[in-house]
């Protein structure tokens, strides 16, 4: 049982259905609806600090949980995204910056773990969201807790140079590894057909990195954003790169991405914003 108080709705204007939560999720979150489409829906989910930074790159605080200040309300709206959604993409920065995760809701926050079961079960999803893992190199630790555990599906999603290097890594047989048709960057369009492939997805969740990130908005294949705004100023002074929700890319001026905003939710000092990229491609 957790002693986290109800998240403040102060706004909330998204379409759609409510979804049938548990009653302590129900009471900590509050309505939680997602429009109806036709084929995958694809959201992602960071931690910002007011300055921007998603990411200190500092050892020792590699984690999003440095840029919230370990905030449980942060963990516990993750948990939720995680336990409604098919797949979990993360590329392979993000899991080197936290080799002993596992992308499920349970793992998060463990003390909400039985109502986060319950949600999946009555939404008729597997126990375990699939970990797919975005590599184009193949530069990847087999011993990592999400290829060990089996305690997780997981899909690796390379290009043929990077699968090659990952043969020889000699991953358990639980891994699965799916090689888009060339070698170079791997765009969002042929993750999402990989991750389609390996387990059928039709909601997707997108937790990085700024490079993952970069590329989801470039091909127009995310439809919503949850951000939690954290009240800290981070700062950077140049000595090391402190990257922002995207890299990699540039839109604006010449081709900006505008969101919506949809909902925004309060628990003290932290914001958990909501954005709808709804004119996204599918």
């Amino acid at each position: 049982m957790t002693e986290l108080t109800p998240l403040e709705t102060l706004l909330g204007v998204e379409q759609g259905d409510d979804l049938s939560l548990p009653d302590q999720l129900a009471g900590l979150y509050g309505r939680l609806r997602f429009p109806p489409t036709r084929g995958q829906y694809v959201i992602s989910n960071f931690v910002t600090t007011l300055d921007g930074v998603v990411a200190l790159m500092a050892p020792g605080h590699e984690s999003g949980g440095a840029v919230s200040g370990y905030n449980q309300h942060d963990r516990m709206v993750m948990g939720i995204l995680r336990a409604v959604s098919d797949a979990v993409v993360v590329g392979a920065g993000t899991l080197r910056s936290v080799p002993e995760h596992l992308w499920t809701a349970q793992y998060i926050f463990p003390s909400l773990a039985d109502e986060y079961v319950q949600l999946r079960t009555s939404l008729g999803k597997p126990e375990s969201p699939l970990n797919v893992i975005v590599t184009g190199s193949g530069n990847l630790v087999p011993n990592f807790l999400v290829f060990q555990s089996q305690e997780v599906p997981v899909l690796i999603v390379t290009t043929p140079r990077g699968a090659k290097r990952i043969e020889a890594l000699s991953m358990p047989p639980s891994v699965k590894v799916i090689a888009v048709e060339k070698d170079g960057p791997v765009s969002a369009g042929a993750i999402l057909n990989a991750t389609n492939e390996a387990r059928q997805s039709d909601m997707v969740l997108v937790e990085g990195g700024p490079m993952l990130m970069g590329d989801f908005f470039a091909g127009r294949r995310l439809h919503e954003l949850f951000i939690t705004l954290a009240p800290q100023v981070a700062g950077r002074d140049g000595s090391v790169e402190r990257p922002g929700l995207v890299s990699g890319k540039r839109f604006a001026p010449d081709d900006p991405r505008w969101g919506t905003l949809v909902g925004v939710k309060r628990a003290g000092d932290h914001l958990f914003l909501r954005y709808s990229f709804m004119q996204t491609d599918s």
